[in-house]
């Protein structure tokens, strides 16, 4: 049950941060519940294997790259994804943002 809340979290902030951030488009409602299954598939699976294999640029930017592998996250989410596009690499940095804070926020109303 924890989970399906979770999952539903995320979709609502995948919702408003494509409404709130320029530059980036979801179709509806099942759209953005797809996108957050998609995403959580991928930081799951993918994300940390790009997190060691960039492990030494990682530490050379002091932590920043962490923000060009979530920015490539959303990019794999947007191909896998049909009705979710984004235009850009800012654009995309900060549907991540905020997305992130949505859930966050939101979260800490579940615990």
């Amino acid at each position: 049950m924890n989970l399906l809340i979770r999952l539903l979290i995320s979709t609502l902030a995948i919702y408003a941060a494509a409404h709130f951030v320029p530059g980036v488009s979801v179709n509806s409602w099942t759209t953005a519940f797809v996108v957050a299954i998609v995403l959580g598939l991928l930081n799951t699976f993918i994300k940390p294997v790009l997190q060691i294999l960039a492990l030494p640029i990682t530490i050379l930017t002091l932590g920043l790259f962490y923000f060009v592998i979530n920015v490539f996250i959303i990019y794999l989410a947007s191909y896998f994804v049909d009705g979710f596009a984004i235009s850009g690499f800012i654009s995309a940095l900060i549907f991540g943002l905020v997305v992130s804070v949505v859930s966050a926020v939101l979260g800490m109303f579940l615990d």
